[in-house]
């Protein structure tokens, strides 16, 4: 008889693992235990383990508990991995767990959009898909060129693409870009593409042993008529705020309003400042449009291009490459690798 895979599963709260105070009021408060016994057929798929690391909302993780998530998920001895947390920064949470892990096995982040208390609750169903993908032949023979993936509503999706898309909805999560890797249907899953990886895969090897201190990195959302007046407080407060390095989440292909290019320029000469697009990921543009506050003279002026990543992604990979002590000239070249 073919032995099952050994699929570990880490919990770490959000809606799946919630359940009512005396009000009616959602908490945190199930482990994952709890979240297994929710669902029999686990044991029909794979030889469990699971183990409870936090009871969190994903609204409050930090940097810090994904660094010790990853070097945990280093040290088991099994044949994939199911991490379980709230949905609100999935998308942020799984891209870093891509870029600290290079694993020949499956590592899925999956979640639940309906709480345990509602009708329909997708926790349970989305546990069972993730430990199928965890389990399945296809993702275990090629769990080095797919990378982290999370898994939602019976499809799978490259960590460095996936976005939460909708607040609430059961379909909420999606990538715009690329589509799904995988879908599953019946027991089986059926796999679509394999995800483009050179870029995260050269900025894992520049951020192998990225341990140092957590370093916060400021996310500006430019909008109609805003000449960044918070970037001018930001550099003139002590010590910037604690801050050292920043986002900007820009307009089309890589523009700002032009009242707010004098602080913009101001930014990128005081600290590693990335430009993204606000629009949600795509390659911006390097060389069409001219004018002070478009991208040919954004990027002479020293800011950082973040090709086709969200501004969510790129402050991620910014935070790291900042906590790896990278200089600017390397962060440059990883960024740029995005597109």
């Amino acid at each position: 008889m073919t032995s099952k895979p050994r699929i570990h599963i880490l919990a770490l709260g959000g809606t799946i693992a919630t359940r009512p105070d005396s009000s009616g009021a959602m908490q945190m408060g199930l482990g994952a235990d709890d979240l297994v016994a929710a669902v029999p057929l686990l044991k029909e798929v794979a030889e469990i383990a699971a183990e409870t690391v936090s009871r969190v909302g994903s609204h409050s993780l930090s940097f810090d508990q994904i660094h010790a998530l990853a070097a945990k998920i280093r040290s088991l001895q099994v044949d994939g991995v199911v991490v379980t947390q709230g949905t609100d920064t999935l998308e942020e949470t799984s891209f870093l767990l891509d870029l600290l892990l290079d694993l020949e096995i499956p590592v899925i982040v999956t979640a639940a959009m309906r709480n345990p208390a509602l009708t329909s609750p997708d926790g349970p169903g989305n546990l069972l898909a993730a430990v199928r993908v965890a389990a399945d032949p296809w993702v275990r023979r090629n769990a080095a060129a797919l990378g982290v993936i999370a898994v939602m509503l019976d499809e799978a999706y490259a960590a460095s693409d996936v976005l939460k898309v909708h607040p609430t909805r059961l379909n909420a999560f999606a990538s715009t870009q690329t589509g799904p890797l995988a879908v599953l249907v019946e027991d089986r899953v059926v796999p679509l593409a394999l995800p483009v990886r050179e870029a995260v895969v050269a900025a894992r090897r520049k951020l192998a042993g990225a341990s140092g201190k957590a370093q916060p990195v400021a996310l500006f959302w430019m909008s109609l008529d805003d000449e960044a007046a918070l970037m001018a407080m930001m550099l003139a407060a002590s010590d910037r705020l604690g801050y050292r390095g920043a986002v900007i989440a820009a307009m089309g292909g890589g523009h700002v309003p032009e009242r707010a290019v004098e602080n913009v320029v101001r930014l990128a000469q005081a600290m590693p400042t990335v430009v993204s697009p606000r629009a949600g990921g795509g390659p911006m543009l390097r060389k069409t449009y001219g004018g002070p506050n478009a991208e040919i003279a954004l990027r002479e002026a020293g800011l950082i291009w973040g090709g086709r990543l969200h501004p969510l992604k790129a402050r991620v990979l910014l935070e790291t490459c900042l906590r790896a002590g990278l200089d600017r000239a390397t962060i440059v070249e990883l960024f740029d690798a995005f597109g």
